[in-house]
């Protein structure tokens, strides 16, 4: 299947790390080049598992020619798209690289119409009325599918797996750095895969700008506390609390989550429709926007759930 990938927002390494993944190839010197060491680290270690069969990017697009450039440069990519509309005819699927979700509705919306099937990086939706538009979308039958790798993330599976051990869950916290917008989806799709998919109930903002803390109710469940502090060092960890057991999930792994969310949509495509549920995401952006809102209402709850 010939993909096409849509780059970059800013600070968002996306488009080069999943297309190197992909393609089988990368070009360190390049992605380093342009800021992003730690991909071509994470690229070098795992050289022997890069290519994902059966797929490869043939077309890049992105907000400038030169940013094409370099990230066609960076994965032998054959293509430089001059518009979204030229790519659209010419994949057979799309993944739109970009973490600024106030862009995504229109830069996804020519692939939509013309039936070609679409990844979009998280968060997909920052606004009810995207968020609507999109939900029409997938009951319109398109082929919509996004979440965070997160998801996907090795620690959290081996917690999914062990989860029946710890009795009666009471509490669960999550702590990660920058900000809610951008990277609260990541702590969000974490604590969902663990819990399997809770359905959330309201949520609360009680913190600030640059401390961002986020009160959780989901129905039958344990209480939920997510923490993204802009000025702390550290990776993405999870917490669990019940009555038997406690455990700390120290996620770490970047490559290995990637690589497993772009087979999961592969194999979507080869299936004929996201193998991930809709409503799954569409109850975790309502919880990222319910939060958004709370913190527009000082911190007052707002109620959210289908």
């Amino acid at each position: 299947m010939n993909i096409g990938i849509i780059g970059m927002s800013a600070g968002n390494a996306h488009p080069y790390s999943w297309s190197a993944i992909i393609n089988g190839v990368f070009d360190g010197e390049e992605i380093a080049r342009v800021g992003y060491p730690a991909v071509t680290a994470y690229l070098e270690a795992n050289r022997d598992t890069l290519g994902i069969r059966g797929a490869r990017v043939t077309h890049v697009w992105a907000q400038e020619a030169e940013i094409a450039e370099s990230i066609a440069k960076s994965a032998g990519i054959e293509n430089v798209s001059e518009s979204l509309a030229e790519m659209a005819g010419e994949v057979d699927a799309v993944i739109l690289a970009r973490d600024d979700p106030e862009n995504h509705r229109e830069m996804a919306r020519p692939f939509l119409e013309a039936g070609v099937p679409v990844f979009i990086d998280k968060p997909l939706a920052y606004s009810r009325e995207d968020l609507a538009w999109f939900a029409e979308q997938h009951r319109a039958g398109k082929f919509l599918m996004s979440c965070s790798s997160m998801r996907y993330a090795n620690e959290c599976r081996i917690a999914r797996q062990e989860i029946r051990s710890f009795g009666r869950l009471e509490l669960v916290t999550a702590v990660g750095k920058k900000d809610w917008k951008k990277y609260g989806v990541h702590l969000l799709e974490g604590v969902f895969a663990i819990l399997g998919d809770p359905i959330p109930h309201s949520v609360r903002h009680i913190g600030g700008p640059d401390r961002e803390i986020i009160q959780l109710r989901i129905q039958d469940g344990p209480d939920i506390m997510l923490h993204l502090f802009m000025n702390i060092t550290g990776t993405f960890q999870i917490s669990l609390f019940g009555e038997n057991s406690w455990k700390l999930i120290d996620i770490r792994n970047s490559y290995s989550m990637f690589r497993d969310t772009i087979i999961e949509f592969v194999r979507s495509l080869e299936e004929g429709r996201p193998r991930l549920d809709f409503e799954k995401t569409e109850r975790i952006m309502q919880v990222i926007i319910g939060a958004k809102e709370s913190l527009e209402r000082d911190g007052q709850e707002v109620f959210v759930g289908l």
